[in-house]
């Protein structure tokens, strides 16, 4: 790697660090490029070459995961949505139900006694919400005529 590659993975590293922490507050692409000293479109294709992932959706991931959390210790679905920077409840719902493939109240209900008795360490890995293939992903191969 040419010392320029790795000082763009240190910038990008710090904005990815700015939305871990900053994940509730209100983030958009310019203020996350801007963190890491580079152009808006810029940043979103280097972030997303270097993470495998846009940085809004690297948001919004951070947010499902923490809203997870909330669920889990019996937070409502409105407070865990507000609690983790979503001012809308419906994109909340519709992202949540993208990301982890069951709407919240239905994740809420569920019984989550085996990740209460994990250490914390090994909860947040094994519960880290992950993208669910698209249906067109899904979709069996056709075969050729």
């Amino acid at each position: 790697m040419t010392p320029q590659e790795l000082a763009n993975l240190a910038h990008l590293r710090r904005a990815r660090d700015l939305i871990d922490r900053e994940f509730a507050q209100p983030l958009d692409v310019p203020t996350m490029a801007a963190g890491a000293l580079m152009s808006p479109a810029h940043f979103s294709r280097q972030f997303k070459a270097a993470y495998g992932e846009a940085p809004y959706s690297y948001l919004m991931t951070r947010r499902i995961e923490r809203a997870m959390a909330l669920l889990r210790a019996g937070a409502s679905v409105t407070d865990a949505c507000m609690e983790v920077g979503c001012t809308s409840l419906g994109s909340f719902s519709s992202r949540f139900t993208e990301i982890i493939g069951m709407p919240p109240s239905e994740y809420r209900s569920r019984q989550h006694d085996a990740v209460k008795a994990m250490p914390s360490c090994i909860a947040r890995v094994r519960t880290r919400p992950g993208r669910t293939p698209s249906r067109i992903e899904e979709a069996p191969p056709q075969p050729l005529p």
